[in-house]
């Protein structure tokens, strides 16, 4: 049944009320409300009781009952946590703790983490003092005796951030000299006295969670811990769930798959999730349905040693995309669509001939799409014998240049220039969904793609138009550092 995404900050009083307001509305009548109803409820359009209407409100966003509302917006209550926003802190253990630790912000670097080492090199009896201190220093003699005096301190909450000890140590960045016996003795102190392996919150109360594996691992090479990958080992094998929703999320975006083949050998696919599926059950999705997920990613990005990894490891790659609901709309957007057939579309004919010769069926796009999957292709025979579907085309993908653009497809930007692509259409640049966020232009500027910038200008690219966030592509040039493109997209200086 179709479902909506709960409002931002949704609280139980507020659905409470919109439940009333169902039942008094269905009571009265009202066309709207009755409809509602019909759709969600078992006994169709009728004067609902209040249990009923919030059956009803729950289903509406997706849940199976009121009851499971009311758990998972009390799970997100109890682990939502916003360490991005702790801005005052009390004492020098709450300055360290703030200073040291990756928190998925945008201020997340070096500078925040060299004040907290200055903090603790000035105050270095700290660690005696606090466990979560003594977690983030990877102090392990230190948390050795605390929680042999009190083991309860393993999974205590506390610091600026309300962590448990040993998210702060899978956190910390303050000290790239720590040892790797260091980082691991102290995890195995903290794991030996009770700590959850699955340790994690819910940033801004956003699902899924980030775990302490996700926090060693962070977001790319660049912000991981420095024994990234044996300290992530060391919380796998004692028991934290591969099927890492928020980890596999973030480290998508780069083309080390290293992640992957450490969550594939500690179970990555298979099981029921683990506890924090066990708490979000009507919104977490599936180890099969994370894969799959995975899988449409890295085809879209041609990401051709990421595919051959996730087939040789069992992800579907036969069954056409379909949306259950808690489906990101990008891969809502390939509903009905093989991965094969995905693949094709997305320009990359290579790859759909390695997922067939492995056993998928031979794509089977319609007319339009084949057009487009020639022009992303560069097959200009084909797009010009499919020519005649270019106005269905730009109907149904008209941010496409900036799509082609993201790939730095310059044939293909061509191609639809001569097709009647608007070349001053904006789109999506992270995957292809049709947004109006940016310009191809944008993408030549925040790159640096002087040739790219040129053909754009050549086919009337205005680089006046702002972006959904208000920057134009000289400024977008000029926040990234791209001067070459920048002095391209600078308007002419006349005589003083």
């Amino acid at each position: 049944m179709p479902s909506v995404s709960l409002p931002d900050d949704a609280s139980l009083e507020q659905l409470r009320k919109q439940a009333k307001d169902v039942r008094d509305l269905a009571r009265a009548g009202l066309p709207g409300a009755l409809d509602l109803v019909a759709e969600h409820h078992p006994k169709g359009a009728h004067p609902v009781t209040l249990t009923g209407a919030q059956l009803v409100v729950a289903r509406h966003y997706g849940f199976a009952s009121w009851a499971r509302l009311r758990q998972y917006l009390e799970m997100i209550e109890r682990y939502r946590r916003s360490p991005d926003e702790v801005d005052q802190t009390s004492g020098a253990a709450g300055e360290f703790l703030a200073f040291a630790c990756l928190r998925f912000g945008g201020d997340d670097e070096p500078s925040r983490w060299e004040r907290a080492a200055r903090v603790l090199a000035a105050h270095p009896d700290l660690t005696r003092s606090s466990i979560h201190v003594a977690a983030a220093a990877a102090d392990e003699a230190s948390v050795r005796a605390q929680v042999a005096a009190d083991p309860a301190l393993a999974s205590r909450e506390g610091g600026p951030y309300r962590w448990e000890p040993l998210l702060y140590l899978a956190s910390a960045r303050h000290n790239p000299r720590v040892s790797q016996d260091a980082t691991l003795g102290t995890a195995r102190a903290l794991l030996e006295h009770g700590a959850d392996p699955n340790a994690g919150y819910l940033w801004h109360g956003l699902y899924p969670p980030y775990t302490a594996a996700t926090c060693v691992l962070g977001s790319h090479e660049e912000d991981e811990h420095p024994h990234a990958f044996a300290l992530a080992r060391l919380l796998l094998a004692a028991g934290a769930d591969a099927n890492d929703g928020q980890l596999l999320y973030d480290r998508q975006f780069g083309r080390d798959d290293r992640h992957l083949v450490l969550l594939f050998e500690h179970g990555l696919g298979r099981g029921d999730g683990g506890p924090w599926a066990a708490r979000f059950g009507d919104k977490a999705d599936s180890p099969r349905e994370m894969l799959r997920g995975q899988l449409w990613w890295a085809i879209v990005h041609d990401m051709g040693d990421r595919v051959r990894l996730l087939v040789r490891h069992g992800v579907d790659f036969r069954t056409p995309y379909a949306a259950p609901g808690g489906r990101p709309t990008a891969v809502r957007n390939s509903d009905g669509l093989t991965p094969a057939e995905l693949a094709k579309l997305s320009g990359y004919p290579e790859l759909a001939e390695w997922l067939v010769a492995h056993g998928a069926a031979p794509p089977a796009l319609d007319e339009v799409n084949s057009l487009i999957a020639a022009v992303l292709a560069g097959d200009r025979n084909t797009a010009t014998r499919l020519r005649a579907y270019a106005p269905a085309a730009r109907e149904r993908r008209p941010g496409l240049m900036a799509w082609a653009a993201s790939g730095r497809k310059l044939d293909a930007i061509a191609l639809l220039a001569e097709l009647g692509f608007d070349v001053n259409a904006r789109g999506r640049l992270d995957i292809p969904l049709e947004q109006q966020w940016f310009t191809p232009l944008h993408e030549a500027a925040r790159s640096g793609d002087v040739e790219m910038a040129q053909l754009l200008l050549g086919l009337g690219a205005d680089p006046n138009i702002r972006s959904e966030w208000g920057a134009t592509p000289l400024e977008s040039a000029r926040q990234h550092g791209r001067e070459a493109v920048a002095e391209l997209l600078a308007p002419p200086t006349g005589p003083a």
